[in-house]
């Protein structure tokens, strides 16, 4: 089940000696460049998997433990740091996606290779835009290498949405009455169902919202449009979730 609404929006970055590709839809999130990339410290509430177009990618985690692949399978609210040794594509699933307890996870080069020609990509990035990477297909791809998640309990899958619409403000309580809960049982039933609370939620939908808008909006302009309180709120959320800021991402500071 798709349940988190964001806007279907691609864009295509050049920028110094690397190029930039963002891709978001109903059924995931891309973010790809052409060169290598580092970043630090983070926990986003959705499943990551990094393909390196080449190379390998390192996920460290916990005291000192790496993992090194030709491709990585992150599981939600693992805090991590990410390095890639050449280009990639980041692809970010939804949290109740992919089959529960799957944990870290290493891709050989094979089946790497399967889900980045199911995107459509094949070993570079081209000049246009990410609109044309086929999301369903690798989705569809990750699902059969890994297996399903759970259905969505109704009341959860109705609450992630209403709370997650691009420029939603709905207040949990209003959320929760919708739903005929209590808004302390609607966060407990949210978290127990897809592991993330419901706050981190929209906080994750309003980034997607704001780097969709990179880089043809300012990092201000970016931020109001998602709902954030301030261009400060939005880098402070782009550090914690994604480990990086917007302007590393598409977009200048100012």
């Amino acid at each position: 089940m798709n349940v988190i609404v964001v806007p279907n929006r691609a864009w295509a970055l050049e920028r110094n000696d690397r190029r930039l590709h963002f891709a978001s839809g109903p059924d995931a999130t891309m973010f790809a460049e052409s060169g290598p990339f580092h970043v630090t410290l983070h926990r986003h509430p959705a499943w990551k998997v990094v393909l390196p177009l080449g190379g390998h990618v390192e996920v460290g985690h916990g005291a000192g433990h790496t993992v090194a692949a030709t491709g990585v399978i992150v599981p939600p609210q693992l805090a991590h740091t990410c390095a890639a040794s050449a280009g990639y594509v980041a692809l970010f699933l939804d949290p109740w996606v992919l089959r529960p307890g799957l944990g870290l996870a290493r891709l050989g080069d094979r089946a790497a290779r399967r889900v980045l020609a199911a995107l459509g990509h094949t070993g570079t990035l081209g000049p246009g835009p990410g609109r044309d990477s086929d999301l369903a297909a690798a989705r569809a791809e990750l699902l059969s290498l890994t297996g399903a998640g759970r259905p969505v309990d109704p009341r959860v899958a109705h609450a992630v949405q209403e709370c997650t619409r691009a420029g939603s403000g709905v207040p949990v309580g209003s959320l929760a009455a919708d739903v005929g809960l209590s808004p302390s049982r609607l966060r407990t039933l949210v978290h127990g169902s897809v592991g993330v609370p419901l706050t981190r939620l929209r906080q994750w939908a309003r980034l997607r919202v704001a780097v969709a808008d990179l880089p043809r909006e300012s990092a201000a302009s970016a931020a109001a449009v998602a709902g954030f309180a301030d261009q400060a709120h939005f880098t402070r959320t782009a550090r914690r979730l994604l480990g990086r800021t917007p302007a590393s991402i598409g977009r200048s500071s100012t």
